[in-house]
């Protein structure tokens, strides 16, 4: 694929997404911007590409044919996707799209109604991991789905040392956001995104979301740094996800099914591998094989990159796509109604009680190299 970029927000994440838009050549980074002039002048010059004064400035310079990179802190997500749609740009959104399901209504209208194209991350569903797990469904693998278990615990966050986290050109972990946003709408796309991608909507979510910890490193007043919901999917299957920034680190997805289980050990890895393992019985006993198959696709898939930190992941893999979506003349896979279905679940996710969803969306095609 081929295209250009323009970066808004220079923070933690912008690195992550240069390092990989990097293994993409013909992908141009026309140049960022952002709000701290010291920031950006620090990541631009970092990365030798141009700076932009204002957004307006970007907005400017960026081709129709492109995409808009909104990497800003949530809360300013709303703000910057309406001024890209607005100047005739396609977005592509880190996540959570937005705060408030209102404004994801009134953003997904405002593309649709200009024939533009707003996506939101996280890419890993269009990873190695999650679409070979996908084939691994699709295929029969385990018999019929009837339980999905998702973690995406990352420790006792509180208590890490936080003030060393920089990104690669030196912008600090942003903790105080991470903590007023919350664990939940930070991160449970990642298991949501894989989930909706394979089994189609969600119907209805119950939550349950509390605060373990009141006071975060002077943070108070925060979101709830624990949630725990149960979807039920329209296609049949149920999943119980759990959020925490308070239980050790584990980010496993279970999929289990009539014959046996489907497990990934890491979410946060395009390249953790897949297993199955099939459900015996012995003499009296009923368990699932201690010895599990690995489940490969085979051929080329697509660039990876080493672990920066907590993460194996190719941040260039939405945008890629949706590139050559744009080019194609169809929607990308991160697009349109997904965006907003991903965004309402996720929102549910964080709020305590039942949440009957009022968007759908159709499962997501596999990747050319995963069918």
């Amino acid at each position: 694929m081929s295209g250009a970029v323009t970066l808004v927000g220079c923070g933690f994440v912008a690195d992550l997404y240069m390092r990989a838009l990097a293994l993409y050549p013909d992908i141009r980074v026309l140049g960022a911007h952002d709000r701290d002039a010291r920031r950006m002048a620090a990541f631009c010059t970092h990365w030798n590409i141009p700076q932009f004064p204002d957004l307006a400035a970007a907005l400017a310079a960026h081709p129709r044919d492109g995409i808009l990179l909104n990497l800003t802190n949530p809360g300013q997500h709303g703000r910057i996707i309406r001024a890209g749609l607005g100047a005739g740009c396609h977005v592509f959104s880190e996540k959570p799209m937005v705060l408030d399901m209102a404004e994801a209504r009134s953003l997904h209208a405002l593309a649709e109604s200009r024939g533009l194209q707003l996506a939101t991350a996280p890419s890993s569903v269009l990873g190695e991991a999650a679409q070979a797990l996908a084939r691994a469904v699709r295929d029969g693998r385990g018999g019929t789905p009837r339980l999905i278990y998702a973690e995406m615990d990352d420790g006792f966050i509180p208590q890490a040392p936080l003030a060393r986290w920089q990104s690669e050109s030196g912008a600090p972990w942003p903790f105080e956001d991470e903590f007023r946003t919350g664990c939940t709408l930070e991160h449970a796309g990642y298991a949501l995104s894989w989930l909706i991608a394979i089994f189609g909507p969600v119907r209805r979510v119950v939550a349950s979301a509390h605060t373990l910890v009141e006071d975060k490193r002077g943070v108070t007043g925060g979101a709830a740094d624990f949630s725990v919901a149960t979807l039920d999917f329209a296609a049949g299957p149920v999943a119980r996800l759990t959020c925490s920034i308070a239980a050790p680190h584990d980010h496993r997805l279970r999929v289990i099914g009539d014959a046996g289980v489907l497990e990934v050990p890491e979410l946060w890895d395009n390249a953790a591998p897949v297993r199955y393992r099939r459900r015996l019985r012995l003499r009296r006993r009923l368990l699932e094989s201690p010895l599990p198959r690995r489940i490969r696709l085979q051929g080329p898939t697509h660039p990876k990159l080493p672990r920066r930190g907590a993460a194996a992941m190719n941040f260039a893999l939405g945008p890629a796509e949706m590139l050559a979506a744009i080019a194609e003349g169809r929607t990308s896979r991160l697009s349109g109604d997904y965006a907003l279905h991903l965004t309402e679940v996720t929102l549910a996710c964080q709020q305590t009680g039942a949440h009957r969803m009022a968007t759908t969306c159709t499962p997501m095609k596999p990747m050319p190299w995963a069918r």
